[in-house]
């Protein structure tokens, strides 16, 4: 199976986590755009969607599925999400996608993240996947300085600016052994908006697609 057809695989999948009659939690990115696609076969079957991006928000209203703004939703059933990386405890890097602030903010509306993801996703410890931090622009070059303690080299993410309108500075060379502790670390640095570890709002259920169907991991 190619790449796409095990995310496809994983999309469908994810149907089986969806709450009746609930909201859904909406991440971004290309696996959870087959998501979207299949969750407008049971829109009947819901209220409607959070969106965590732009782009998302387009799709999910291209397919006639009700979106609300997150401030209007106190909680919801479940966040439905892609990762760049995922470990076996079920942390994760992600913001590939560009729109790592709003996952983290529906994801904290969510009491359960369901992650969906290709196999070549899971791996033993993060790092070998950039980092992406979501910075105010003046803070960039404190923020890469700062990262280079750790043995990161910092870039920024060249043409592109999140839906709030902040540069994301991509970190390659790390290893984050204990993603936590870095997660909390990092988020106190001034001019940080978010950095892409979800540690705190790690997994509940990873669905791996592999060759062999769908894989479930609870952590």
């Amino acid at each position: 199976m190619t790449q796409d057809e095990l995310k496809a695989l994983v999309g469908r999948a994810a149907l089986e986590h969806v709450v009746e009659n609930g909201w859904v939690g909406v991440g971004t990115g290309s696996t959870v755009n087959h998501f979207i696609d299949a969750l407008a076969t049971i829109k009947h079957r819901i209220r409607g969607a959070v969106s965590s991006s732009d782009a998302s928000t387009a799709r999910l209203r291209a397919h006639g599925i009700e979106v609300a703004d997150a401030a209007a939703v106190d909680v919801l059933p479940v966040y439905i999400d892609g990762a760049d990386e995922i470990d076996g405890k079920g942390c994760m890097i992600k913001g590939g996608g560009a729109a790592l602030t709003r996952e983290k903010i529906v994801a904290d509306l969510a009491q359960r993240f369901i992650c969906i993801a290709d196999e070549s996703k899971l791996v033993p410890v993060l790092g070998r996947y950039p980092l992406p931090v979501e910075v105010i622009p003046m803070a960039a070059p404190q923020v890469a300085r700062r990262f280079a303690a750790f043995g990161g080299q910092s870039a920024l993410r060249v043409g592109v600016l999140t839906d709030n309108g902040h540069p994301i500075l991509d970190v390659r060379g790390l290893v984050i052994a204990d993603p936590l502790s870095m997660e909390t670390e990092i988020n106190q640095w001034p001019g940080v908006v978010t950095v892409g570890i979800f540690a705190r709002h790690r997994a509940s259920v990873c669905l791996l697609g592999t060759p062999g169907g769908v894989r479930t991991l609870t952590f």
